[in-house]
């Protein structure tokens, strides 16, 4: 497959560090058995998940905004194969795929647009090569009856992960047509206007080509909400959210009835679990919050969302180990694993 690295075995335990009397979970994750032939190694393997990494930035900075989303994957890794393999979780339950490398894509544009206005058209261009290779890889995995797990870059990647597991349920007799619904623990909707891919409108570009039937956005910032958006979102039955403020400033509900709320719109088909670390508060991403959802809430989340819905997949987008002005967070792959393992756990 074009951008995709198959991991082998030796891959996988170059980030795994090995200790006497210690098992880590990247002793215990399968890899694909056949790098050449990926579609019949996810269909051999025993694990119901497929984690694999989309470490991009172009849909970000399509959308005019700060890039770094492309360095949370390999921080993850470390943090995510070095966790104990017990009990709890053991690591057998996941496919440890591989990761897309689109840096030669990046960097044609970076070397080769004349200006801003330039650089964002080629960008949006990019971007709906990242939406096929998204697509195709989504759906292999979900017509071998497997949960894809995606983890790193912009939300652009919700629109590819949402066509691609649509198809591959339908085809797989799943459902009667190629759509699925989502929930989204979000400040934003990325819900804005078709007017070129970017990782602000993912959502509404699956909702208008008819693979996204009903939508949900928790926690998402009313300062953040622009008004022709939220004016489409209250004129469509399908789609409803429940703004950070009504639950932890006006307080009209709390965050496990928010939560109750939102499983139960979406709790009729198969849905997308979303969360974009940036409504997560002081989380390093292209759009840090000082005030959003804790670590604690965002883990509940994960973890109710698993046991409650019909999961179709987990997409995890927006963190940053590094932000392209110089920030830096040492924690954020290891909270990836986190919200991983906790998402793996609840099921």
């Amino acid at each position: 497959m074009k951008y995709f690295n198959v991991y082998s075995r030796s891959d996988v335990m170059a980030y795994t560090k090995m200790r006497r009397f210690v098992t880590r979970v990247g002793e215990c994750v399968h890899v694909a058995e056949d790098k050449n032939n990926i579609a019949q190694s996810i269909e051999n393997s025993t694990s119901p998940y497929v984690l694999f990494g989309i470490p991009e930035d172009i849909g970000i900075r399509a959308n005019m905004g700060l890039g770094g989303a492309d360095t949370a994957w390999e921080p993850f890794l470390s943090a995510f194969l070095n966790i104990q393999s017990n009990d709890f979780f053991s690591g057998d339950e996941v496919l440890m795929l591989g990761h897309f490398d689109f840096k030669e894509m990046k960097m044609l544009i970076e070397q080769n647009a004349a200006d801003v206005e330039e650089k964002s058209d080629a960008y949006r261009h990019a971007v709906v090569t990242i939406d096929d290779a998204v697509e195709q890889l989504a759906r292999i995995i979900t017509n071998a009856g497997k949960i894809p797990i995606a983890i790193g870059g912009g939300h652009n990647n919700a629109y590819p992960l949402i066509k691609g597991t649509s198809k591959g349920l339908h085809k797989l007799g799943r459902i009667p047509l190629a759509q699925i619904n989502c929930i989204n623990l979000d400040a934003h909707t990325d819900f804005r206007p078709v007017e070129g891919r970017h990782s602000g409108n993912g959502f509404r570009y699956a909702e208008e080509d008819g693979y996204l039937l009903k939508y949900f956005v928790l926690g998402l910032h009313e300062n953040h909400t622009p008004q022709n958006v939220y004016l489409d979102i209250m004129n469509n039955p399908f789609i409803d959210f429940i703004s950070y403020e009504d639950i932890f400033i006006r307080e009209k509900r709390n965050f496990a009835q928010a939560l109750a709320h939102a499983v139960d719109f979406v709790s009729d088909n198969y849905t997308g679990i979303e969360l974009d670390l940036d409504c997560v508060e002081n989380v390093l991403s292209s759009a840090i919050t000082p005030s959003g959802i804790s670590v604690l809430h965002a883990r509940q989340y994960l973890s109710y969302t698993s046991d409650k819905c019909k999961v179709a997949y987990l997409h995890i987008c927006e963190g940053a180990s590094q932000l392209e002005d110089g920030r830096r967070s040492e924690t954020t792959g290891k909270l990836i694993g986190y919200f991983v393992t906790d998402f793996i756990k609840g099921a």
